[in-house]
């Protein structure tokens, strides 16, 4: 399928050919991009779970649950970037 999407391209636009080759970087880049994201995010949720248990160090399970589904959501989209960045690079 890749390579007839090249030889399509080849015969629309020849610098087109160049620029699909050059794309195995997007695929490192959108990992990148979404694995700092997903770093920043975890740490922010971490950063706010222990902030609300100094508050408040009786809700430490509702707090932990909490911060546990909101750091899973957040490496989630690492996850998708990885299988997107492994389809980009087909």
């Amino acid at each position: 399928m890749v390579t007839e999407m090249l030889t399509t391209l080849q015969a629309a636009a020849p610098d087109a050919v160049a620029l699909a080759k050059a794309s195995n970087l997007n695929g490192s880049f959108t990992l990148g991009v979404a694995g700092a994201g997903a770093g920043i995010g975890v740490g922010l949720v971490g950063f706010a779970a222990a902030q609300a248990v100094g508050r408040n160090p009786g809700a430490f399970g509702q707090i932990l649950t909490i911060s546990i589904i909101g750091m899973a959501l957040a490496e989630a989209i690492a996850i998708y970037a990885l299988v997107l960045a492994f389809a980009q690079g087909r």
